[in-house]
């Protein structure tokens, strides 16, 4: 089932997610709908405050980036009860957008390189180091479990020359080819 995607300005964007537990109701029923729902508004992540729930469970998909990067061949993953425990590497800066932000792109440092802690889907614990393209799409999409946006990695002046487009949004005006829900 394709949901809809919450929008800057819900309430839901800016807690901090809840760790779930293995009985969490539904649970492949709710990663199959956000990996429907994401694959529809064509991203190659989602995370659950981004549908409105309160809760530590993403979705990556890099295979449509496969014929550029290879090593994305068939990647789609599920990390339930992420937390970085550590970003390294150096700061490389490369634009982002965001399907809770239609219409914003712009610059984003981050590490190339993170130390993360996860479940997958079948509640196995994975301790690992990720680097290159995919620790930054970790790091934006596990943002979302801390209540942060991409945008608040912005400089005050580029914060400026996008507070029109923020406001819009705001006041319920966001386009997009995807179902969203704004805060009006």
């Amino acid at each position: 089932m394709i949901l809809p995607i919450y929008v800057y300005g819900q309430p839901v964007l800016r807690k901090v997610a809840e760790d779930i537990t293995p009985d969490y109701p539904n649970l492949k029923e709710l990663i199959a709908n956000m990996f429907e729902t994401m694959d529809h508004a064509d991203g190659v992540g989602l995370a659950a405050p981004q549908i409105g729930l309160p809760i530590r469970v993403v979705v990556v998909d890099l295979d449509v980036l496969s014929e550029d990067m290879p090593e994305y061949k068939d990647f789609r993953k599920v990390y339930i009860n992420a937390h970085i425990l550590e970003v390294m590497g150096e700061e490389v800066s490369m634009e982002e957008g965001c399907l809770s932000l239609p219409g914003i792109h712009e610059s984003v440092k981050r590490g190339d390189k993170i130390h993360v802690r996860y479940l997958d889907e079948n509640m196995v614990e994975h301790d690992e180091i990720v680097e290159g393209y995919l620790a930054r799409v970790m790091q934006h999409e596990f943002d979302h479990l801390e209540g942060t946006m991409f945008i608040d990695h912005l400089s005050p002046l580029r914060k400026q020359m996008i507070k029109g487009k923020l406001n819009a949004m705001l006041k319920g005006k966001a386009r997009c080819s995807y179902r969203v829900k704004t805060v009006k």
